[in-house]
């Protein structure tokens, strides 16, 4: 894409706030590392709710769902994938593939996938994934939305009629 002259990455660019998910991300990874590295952690962070690993073969299968359902919608994009909001060179509109299904599938499959890993690994920190990433989506997709309704207007709207924003 950058060959072609199209910026994929414009996180933060109209909002600086949004560098602040990069705060959280680095807050929710220390505790994997901990764990890998054996520094200091606060074990109930990390530590099991319930025992049974059952959960777990209802979690794995739905992790390799969301990751196939993220490549199919990365290729649905196609040379429209951007990571922000791209107010100065913004695509065309893209309602087929995965997008038939869902305005937003890459984020059904990013709160997916953590749900599949709260259920692999049932502790407070994915506990806490799930609901941090789920509200800053939401937060997104508001925002997303509003930028596409002023920018592609009617055809967005007849969009929004056919498709569920979620599934």
């Amino acid at each position: 894409m950058r060959r072609r002259g199209i910026k994929a990455i414009v996180f933060g660019k109209t909002d600086k706030r949004d560098f602040l998910l990069l705060v959280v991300v680095l807050l929710l990874v220390y505790p994997l590392l901990a764990r890998v590295f054996s520094l200091p952690m606060w074990d109930p962070l990390v530590d099991p709710f319930w025992e049974t690993p059952a959960p777990g073969f209802f979690g794995l299968p739905l992790c390799v769902l969301a990751l196939a359902g993220f490549a199919a919608s990365l290729k649905s994009f196609g040379d429209s994938f951007r990571v922000g909001i791209d107010e100065e060179k913004p695509d065309k509109l893209v309602t087929a593939g995965m997008f038939a299904v869902s305005r937003n599938p890459l984020y059904v499959c990013f709160i997916l996938f953590f749900l599949g890993m709260f259920l692999v690994h049932r502790n407070l920190l994915t506990l806490a994934v799930v609901i941090i990433f789920s509200l800053a989506i939401r937060r997104q997709i508001l925002r997303e939305e509003s930028f596409l309704k002023k920018h592609y207007g009617g055809e967005y709207d007849d969009y929004c009629r056919k498709v569920r924003r979620y599934l």
